[in-house]
């Protein structure tokens, strides 16, 4: 006797890597193989499949090195909504780590009642900065600091940078992200010590910018000339809110805000503690 479950959830793996595009697609949203492959290899992703095989539904996590994770990649295809399948993804997602994991997540407007309902709080927003294309001015002399291009003896510098920034070690993520990136810099003072970095990620439909770390919106700016200065396409910025000056210059230099989605979080009461200095998310997905 057939005793499959259609809707049971199930853990993805690559070969599920075309039907999550496709999930993605029929939302329009734009995960593709080498965006999907960073989140397998950093995390998990959960979900359902219907009785031909076809997902249906998707949640994934991503797993940092202390007490932190994120959520992102919260999917379910139009016609299957309402069975609850996204908050059964979801909480597969949460019930895979330690209850003393803190799990944050960057809720679309439509999703932030259900995760309140699910114990997640409201603690912050990003701002969504989309452009056609970048005019800003490339100029990229200064007598503070260089920039050059990312090589592997940089490695344990930007994780720590990041760590400051972020709130957790993500070596394992920035080791995958960088396999990724169209290109990643960093931005060295006098004494050749690393004081920020950059990266670009070519996706399907935007030139995505971050994760970006600075000292300060000035060096910030100088990362993301550097980074989009050859790029002629779409370009597509998260930015974590207390970056008003940053901010201003994107406006002024073809930026445009789509929108600010609420950041949450769960088993804690507020974000770890950062520096300030993280400019540009990795990804809503990456937090």
């Amino acid at each position: 006797m057939n005793t499959y479950n259609p809707l049971q959830v199930v853990l993805f793996d690559a070969n599920d890597i075309p039907g999550l595009i496709a999930l993605s697609d029929s939302v329009g949203w734009d995960y593709d193989e080498f965006e999907i492959t960073t989140v397998m290899l950093s995390g998990k992703i959960f979900g359902h499949k219907n009785a031909e095989g076809k997902i249906v539904s998707s949640a994934a996590i991503i797993t940092y090195k202390r007490n932190l994770a994120s959520i992102g990649m919260v999917i379910v295809h139009e016609n299957y909504r309402g069975l609850g399948l996204g908050k059964l993804a979801t909480q597969k997602c949460i019930e895979s780590v330690s209850e003393h994991t803190a799990i944050m997540l960057v809720a679309t407007k439509d999703g932030e009642p259900l995760y309140k309902k699910m114990g997640f709080t409201t603690v912050d927003c990003v701002h969504k900065y989309l452009a056609d294309h970048y005019s800003g001015t490339h100029s990229l002399a200064s007598n503070e600091w260089t920039i050059d291009d990312f090589r592997e003896q940089d490695f344990a510098d930007i994780v720590s940078l990041d760590a400051a920034a972020f709130g957790d070690n993500r070596s394992n993520f920035l080791k995958n992200r960088l396999q990724q990136s169209r290109r990643c810099i960093v931005v060295k003072d006098h004494q050749a010590n690393i004081i920020g970095f950059g990266m670009s990620i070519a996706g399907p439909i935007n030139l995505i910018l971050g994760p970006i770390v600075a000292p300060d919106s000035q060096t910030a700016t100088n990362i993301l000339d550097a980074l989009a200065k050859d790029h002629h396409g779409k370009l597509r910025m998260d930015v974590p809110s207390g970056h008003s000056e940053f901010t201003k210059f994107l406006e002024q230099n073809g930026f445009k805000e789509a929108n600010t989605p609420p950041v949450m979080i769960l088993h804690a009461e507020k974000m770890p503690a950062r520096n300030n200095t993280l400019f540009a998310i990795a990804a809503q997905i990456f937090g």
